[in-house]
C-alpha cells in the first residue's frame, strides 16, 4: 500500500472524474474534489489556488461538453496554464492528465483540442505525466444520441479499442500515487480496452441491449480532415499500452438492464 497522499481532482463530477474520486477514496487518500459546481473554475482560475493548498498531486480529468475545436482548445489551454500557475504557487509536485491515443497528427475537432492541451502542458513549470486513453465505453451512448435521426443512428466509420472510464481512472490514480519516473523518454503511457471495436459495432451492441427500435448505419465523412485517422487504426493503442477490461459487451451487460 502506497503512503496516503493529498490529491486534487479537477473535473471531479464528470464522466471520468467521479471514478477517479471513488478510486482515491477506496485507497484511503485525502481527496480534494473540485469542479465548477463547487466554485473552482480551472478555465478562469477562480478558486484554484485555494483549492490546491497542501495538495501533492493534481489529476486533471476535466473536459468540456463542446466538440467545437475552438471552444475546446480555449478551455484546455487555459486550464493547462492555470493549473501550472496555481499549482506552482501552492507547491504541487506534479500534474497527471488524461489525453487521447493516436492524436499526434490530428488537425480538427476535439482531438485537435486535446493535442493543443498536451502542447500547452509541456510549456509549464510543473512536471506533467500524460496518460493517453482510448475512447470511453460511455462515449458510445453519446455518439449514438448525436447521430440518431428518426429510426437510424448514423455512426462514424471509426476503429477504436474502447475502455471503461473506471479503468482509466484506476490507471490515473496508479500514476499519481507512485513516484514519477526519473526520465520521460519514449511514448506516452496508454490505456485501452481488451480488444479492437468499431464505433458502429459498439452502438449496435448497446442498442440491442436496451431494446431500442433503431438500426445502426456506419458512415464515412469525406469532409472530416481526420477521417483517415478514424478509419485506418491510428486511434488503436500501441504495443506498449496497458490493456484492461471489461470489454464493451461486458460493460453494457453490467450497466444496462436487459429488456424483456
Amino acid at each position: 500500500m502506497n503512503a496516503s497522499k493529498k490529491i486534487a481532482v479537477a473535473g471531479a463530477t464528470g464522466r471520468l472524474g467521479r471514478h477517479v474520486v471513488d478510486v482515491l477514496n477506496e485507497q484511503g487518500h485525502e481527496v480534494v474534489a473540485f469542479s465548477r459546481a463547487n466554485g473552482v473554475d480551472i478555465e478562469t482560475g477562480v478558486g484554484l489556488t485555494e483549492a490546491l493548498a497542501g495538495v501533492d498531486v493534481v489529476i486533471d480529468a476535466s473536459s468540456t461538453p463542446s466538440a467545437d475545436q475552438d471552444v475546446a482548445t480555449a478551455f484546455f489551454t487555459a486550464a493547462a496554464r492555470n493549473l501550472h500557475e496555481a499549482g506552482t504557487r501552492a507547491g504541487v509536485e506534479r500534474l497527471v492528465v488524461v489525453s487521447i491515443i493516436g492524436i499526434d497528427n490530428t488537425v480538427s475537432g476535439y482531438n485537435a483540442a486535446k493535442l493543443a492541451h498536451e502542447q500547452e502542458l509541456a510549456k509549464g513549470p510543473l512536471p506533467v505525466q500524460i496518460l493517453r486513453a482510448a475512447q470511453f465505453h460511455e462515449l458510445v451512448e453519446v455518439m449514438t444520441q448525436w447521430g440518431t435521426q428518426g429510426e437510424v443512428a448514423y455512426l462514424p466509420n471509426m476503429r477504436t479499442q474502447l475502455v471503461a472510464a473506471r479503468t482509466v481512472a484506476e490507471k490515473l490514480v496508479e500514476l499519481a500515487v507512485h513516484p514519477a519516473p526519473a526520465a520521460t523518454v519514449g511514448p506516452f503511457p496508454e490505456i485501452a480496452g481488451p480488444r479492437p471495436e468499431t464505433m458502429a459495432g459498439a452502438a449496435a451492441v448497446l442498442i440491442a441491449q436496451r431494446g431500442d427500435a433503431i438500426r445502426v448505419k456506419e458512415v464515412s465523412d469525406p469532409a472530416n480532415p481526420d477521417r483517415e485517422q478514424f478509419e485506418d487504426g491510428t486511434l488503436l493503442p500501441g504495443s506498449h499500452a496497458t490493456l484492461a477490461g471489461p470489454t464493451f459487451a461486458e460493460w453494457v451487460e453490467a450497466t444496462y438492464p436487459a429488456v424483456g
